[in-house]
């Protein structure tokens, strides 16, 4: 029966058959889609199969030495992350917690990887391909790959809505299905549909993932777009599947609702761009810091609606949730771990994880056409005052960093030893000192560039709780993107939480740092 089976299917295809017969009966069938062990239904890489085999095959105490091996003998690193991506995709599929926090630190260790000498240069790359590898072994290497090659045949008249609605059924592999049509017509086509289920809640996994997803797509190529975005897919049908987001459902409804209230359907057609002074973003980071979920989505759409510079409502958006950072008491004893300690504020504390959002969302308006230009910055807004108000803290009472106190104790240091001194205060964990001499540093208008170097060097040794990498990007980008009125505020940000972190060494840099000196 089977022998016949796949020499039938091998004649006329498997999709041809399905499309016939119908999906739901093909399942019962047994006709569709393969199952792990079914080596012709495995997803392939072409050149890269190799590597990525590598990734998956290797342990993690054996694999670092292989990837140096191979820097050695011409793999250059582009290569290496290109095919820890795919090893990452088709191994979790977005469905794992580790799975999906090791592939969003990808994009941001390849950049980082760009600020450094050449002889460090693979330093952030493989400390998270030895996290990735680490996890692949857990989650029990080839033998439970998630994504595989064979999808459903669907038929596809508007794919970002009928996306929308498989996810909302709940139904993978349709859903697998309809982004595969989206994405023959380009890579364009197939975020703007995925983006168009992901709009449908907020949270910070939901949104960094496609953005990190398409951030990685210059240095693996567009070819794969369709294998990245896949995992935001399936993510999604799995939060609808355990009811995830619960709290934010509200936007299903309210979303459509401002896009169709203020005539944003398409916010990238207007000409009408009014000029945003520094004073507009801060009043309207202000305004969108202070208000309700709710109340801030329509303020954001309501500034769209009015002809503002989407970039300069991103910007509001996101030193809005710097406020988070900046304003944060620490973890309180009831949300403590091993690694993130009573009044630490990194890994998945309420700013970094505001942060790392709003800065997807932002660029994600940017890159997003259509409807996601000005649907993405709604939702930006929505989330972080959703995540001040509902994930806890008394964020409007809570004083900024630096402080008061802690400003007045560095006056007086030398600039000469500022960055000696945020170095030493990052060692001995104190986030107010570190956070004081930073700002310190951009009042008297020294360079930037140390500074990042510094904090960069604890962002790489240090493990950061999953969100090191992540967030030191979101910082990058955000320094380079915010006028210099607000800049350094992001900064200081990231030199709270580098002094937060310190302390937990991440696996693998060490062996890391040892292969490549040898």
């Amino acid at each position: 029966m089977n022998r016949n089976r796949r020499e039938f299917l091998a004649a006329v295809g498997r999709g041809t058959v399905a499309a016939s017969i119908g999906t739901s009966l093909a399942a019962d069938l047994g006709l569709s889609p393969a199952r792990a062990a079914d080596k012709d239904d495995a997803l392939t890489f072409g050149k890269l199969e190799p590597l990525v085999c590598l990734m998956q095959e290797t342990a993690a105490n054996k694999l670092l030495p292989a990837l140096v091996e191979k820097l050695r003998d011409g793999t250059d690193l582009q290569t290496l992350v290109a095919a820890a991506a795919l090893a990452n995709a088709r191994t979790f599929g977005g469905e794992d917690y580790i799975g999906f926090h090791t592939m969003m630190a990808l994009a941001p260790a390849w950049h980082m990887s760009r600020e450094l000498p050449k002889d460090q240069a693979a330093l952030p790359v493989l400390k998270v391909l030895y996290r990735n590898s680490n996890r692949i072994q857990e989650f029990g290497g080839r033998k439970n790959e998630v994504l595989h090659a064979s999808l459903p045949p669907v038929h596809v008249s508007e794919a970002p809505s009928q996306l929308r609605e498989t996810v909302r059924a709940k139904k993978v592999a349709e859903a697998d299905g309809v982004l595969a049509v989206a994405a023959r017509a380009g890579a364009q086509e197939a975020l703007d549909a995925v983006l168009c289920a992901v709009e449908d809640n907020t949270e910070v996994h939901r949104v960094v993932l496609p953005y990190r997803a398409w951030d990685l797509l210059p240095v693996i190529g567009k070819e794969h777009a369709l294998t990245l975005l896949r995992q935001s897919v399936h993510y999604c049908v799995k939060s609808e599947a355990n009811n995830w987001n619960r709290s934010t459902a509200g936007v299903r409804t309210l979303l459509p609702q401002l896009l169709e209230k203020y005539k944003l359907l398409d916010v990238r057609t207007s000409t009408a761009k009014r000029k945003a002074d520094d004073d507009w973003v801060a009043k309207m980071s202000e305004t969108l810091f202070k208000a309700k979920a709710e109340a801030a989505a329509g303020a954001a759409a309501e500034a769209l609606a009015d002809g503002f510079d989407p970039a300069a409502l991103g910007e509001a958006i996101c030193l809005a949730a710097n406020q988070l950072i900046l304003r944060d008491n620490g973890r309180p004893k009831g949300q403590t771990a091993s690694n993130k300690p009573e009044g630490s504020v990194h890994g998945d504390s309420i700013g970094v994880h505001a942060c790392d959002s709003a800065n997807a969302w932002r660029n994600l308006a940017r890159v997003g056409t259509g409807r996601n230009a000005a649907a993405c910055l709604i939702l930006g807004a929505f989330q972080m005052a959703f995540d001040r108000v509902e994930r806890g803290g008394d964020f409007l009472k809570w004083e900024p960093y630096p402080r008061a106190e802690g400003r007045e104790k560095v006056k007086e240091v030398n600039r000469g030893d500022l960055l000696k001194e945020t170095e030493g205060a990052i060692k001995e964990k104190d986030q107010a000192r570190a956070a004081a001499l930073v700002h310190r540093i951009g009042e008297l208008g020294m360079p930037e560039r140390p500074v990042f170097d510094l904090l960069l060097r604890y962002a790489l040794s240090q493990d950061g709780a999953l969100h090191a990498e992540k967030y030191y990007r979101t910082v990058s980008e955000e320094f380079a993107a915010a006028r210099p009125a607000f800049k350094w505020r992001q900064l200081v940000g990231l030199a709270r939480v580098t002094a937060s972190e310190y302390g937990y060494a991440a696996p693998g840099y060490k062996e890391a740092c040892e292969l490549l000196k040898g």
